[in-house]
């Protein structure tokens, strides 16, 4: 998704790709070196941090990630801080309300307790677009 989303923001955009493990980052780097890309950023996050820039993001995605936080307010607070105002926090997450998608219950999430968790760190959910087979697409905008 990074190589994509490198390409769509343009030479004068950048991409943050955030991970907290750096093999992942590495295998990235490499990926990147050999593509001659050079408008993404790979920034080594910690479980409760992305470390990004403040009031830098236009756009934070996070792919099947989410429900893997072991602190989701203080990362919810962080990506808060480095997102623009009025910006958007993009949420793919299985979704839990469908029984019959084999995925473990603990790596899917409802539209409500994604609401219940970023409404009070200051998102609010805009839009919910159910158009993927198993997953939500749920859209907040910073607040």
């Amino acid at each position: 998704m990074t190589v994509r989303l490198s390409k769509r923001v343009g030479a004068n955009g950048v991409v943050y790709a955030v991970d907290i493990q750096q093999a992942m980052l590495d295998l990235l780097d490499k990926r990147l070196k050999a593509g001659r890309i050079g408008n993404v950023r790979p920034v080594l996050g910690v479980p409760d941090d992305p470390n990004l820039p403040a009031n830098a993001i236009d756009l934070a995605i996070l792919v099947d990630v989410y429900h893997e936080f072991s602190q989701p307010q203080a990362m919810l607070r962080r990506l808060h801080d480095a997102l623009k105002p009025g910006a958007k926090l993009v949420l793919l997450e299985y979704r839990k309300e469908d029984p019959s998608i084999p995925i473990r219950p603990e790596h899917k999430m409802s539209v409500a307790e994604a609401k219940m968790e970023l409404e009070p760190e200051g998102f609010r959910l805009g839009r919910v677009d159910d158009g993927l087979p198993r997953q939500h697409v749920l859209i907040f905008t910073r607040r």
